[in-house]
């Protein structure tokens, strides 16, 4: 009766917890199971949950967190009197397996005064939403492409490791896991590792830095690591995250490498070459052709424009020409007449084109003296213009074939030259000499209308709009040809 008693105040005293508990007797009876165990079942009385063990576990079906069916079910190693606790089950019922729950499940036996067991008895702890969330958390860090490593921090062994880290260092799961923080070295030739195992052993944030770590065929790569500190469960542990360096070090290789090319085909070119800010066309580079074909040395280039180095003879083309490249990125083979650092002018071709560098813009310019070659065209030039001068001869066919000779360059960079007429060419000249409208009519016994009609047409074929700017034109393209006489 004293039994019943006890037994009875037992049931009361465990009615109201929060923890499930089933009290078991030796017969394997199930003899008392609290609301709490209960609700963990998805049932609501004994007869639900079974009246026996054997009857319990026709009506559930358990399974341990690694997927292995238990050969003893928790309540039958109470009944053998085995102590254990945080034992982690997946239950579900038979007849309704979407029903599932998670219990942590700890054993307790009680003995009387003479060592024999009084009371068996099962706890019960729902933590079906810590595992459900521990299972999103898993699903993440195994999905997750960037390289990482979970330590536990108690013993420092790697507990869990992602496909991205197996892939980056090529260790297989079983190598990594149970494994040290120093056999599986992930703070191996960190830039800091004494402050990183420091923080480690601390239990705090790894900041970022630089490591080599070492693989397991011998060879090495360069990472990123970091670490954050976690907890899985109750279980402190350390977040090892890393990003590869190998790419961005092949890259940034391959990068150095194109500009070490450039830089010696820059240097070595034989032609003035130049690198200018796009914006400013402030030179930031230019090679010894340049030095040798215009005299200018480091102290007068670096740094300046080429408005501010005098480069330009005539600004107006210098504006033009440097607009373009900003527009379209590219000027190929352009006429432009340029300064010498002593004053005199060079004819050059002028080409350019956009580059990027870095994150900067950047316009490449080579500039090909040929001065030569246009002082000898304008003596043959000269020599026809004298030829053409008295034409009463001449077949206008002759006249148009000589007169196309002559391919001045265009003032816009397009390539092409305007195909201008025998009376057009003697204006233009007349223009370029110096003479009015009246002069130039008097000189070819023309009408006034007549000149300022030519002359509109020249304008067009040109691309200007007053005189100042046809002189321009005609003095970068070799006019006047002859000095006309008084």
């Amino acid at each position: 009766m004293k039994a019943d008693i006890d037994r009875h105040e037992l049931r009361q005293i465990i009615a109201g917890l929060s923890e499930g508990v089933i009290l078991v007797e030796p017969d394997q009876t199930i003899a008392y199971a609290n609301e709490a165990a209960l609700a963990m079942h998805g049932v609501e009385s004994i007869d639900e949950l079974g009246r026996d063990v054997d009857a319990y576990r026709a009506r559930f079906a358990l399974r341990y967190r690694n997927n292995r069916t238990p050969e003893h079910y928790p309540i039958e190693r109470v009944l053998a009197g085995e102590r254990f606790h945080d034992v982690v089950v997946e239950v579900r019922r038979a007849d309704r397996p979407e029903v599932a729950f998670v219990h942590s499940l700890r054993s307790l036996v009680a003995t009387d005064r003479e060592g024999r067991p009084s009371c068996l008895a099962l706890i019960l702890k729902d933590v079906s939403d810590q595992f459900e969330a521990e299972q999103r958390f898993e699903a993440t860090f195994n999905a997750n492409p960037a390289p990482a490593v979970i330590t536990r921090l108690s013993d420092l062994r790697h507990v869990k490791v992602n496909a991205g880290f197996l892939e980056m260092t090529g260790h297989t799961h079983d190598a990594v896991i149970g494994r040290s923080v120093y056999e599986v070295d992930v703070l191996a030739g960190a830039r800091n590792r004494e402050l990183a195992i420091n923080r480690l052993n601390e239990g705090t944030t790894i900041p970022q830095m630089e490591a080599c770590l070492d693989l397991p065929d011998g060879d090495s790569r360069f990472v990123i690591v970091a670490g954050q500190s976690i907890e899985m469960g109750d279980e402190p542990c350390m977040l090892f995250t890393f990003a590869d360096l190998e790419l961005r070090r092949k890259a940034e290789t391959a990068l150095r490498q194109s500009e070490e090319r450039f830089a010696k085909a820059f240097r070595l070119t034989p032609v003035p070459t130049l690198l200018a800010r796009l914006d400013t066309f402030t030179v930031t580079a230019f090679n010894e052709a340049f030095t040798r074909v215009f005299g200018h040395g480091e102290d007068d280039v670096s740094g300046r424009s080429f408005t501010e180095i005098g480069l330009w003879v005539v600004g107006m083309t210098g504006e033009r020409f440097e607009e373009t490249v900003r527009r379209t990125g590219f000027i190929s083979g352009q006429e432009v007449c340029l300064r010498h650092q002593d004053g005199s002018e060079l004819d050059c071709l002028a080409s350019a084109e956009r580059v990027e560098i870095g994150e900067e813009t950047f316009a490449l310019l080579v500039l090909q003296d040929i001065t030569d070659r246009k002082r000898g065209e304008r003596e043959l030039f000269e020599a026809i213009e004298t030829v053409m001068a008295d034409t009463s001869w001449f077949s206008r066919g002759l006249i148009e074939k000589l007169a196309n000779l002559r391919q001045p360059g265009t003032s816009d960079g397009s390539g092409e030259s305007p195909l201008l007429t025998v009376r057009e060419r003697q204006i233009l000249n007349l223009i370029c000499s110096g003479l009015a409208d009246e002069a130039i009519a008097k000189r070819l016994n023309l009408s006034r209308n007549t000149v300022r009609n030519h002359g509109a047409a020249l304008y067009r074929k040109l691309g200007v709009h007053k005189r100042s700017e046809a002189v321009i034109w005609g003095r970068e393209n070799g006019f006047p040809l002859v000095t006309p006489g008084n």
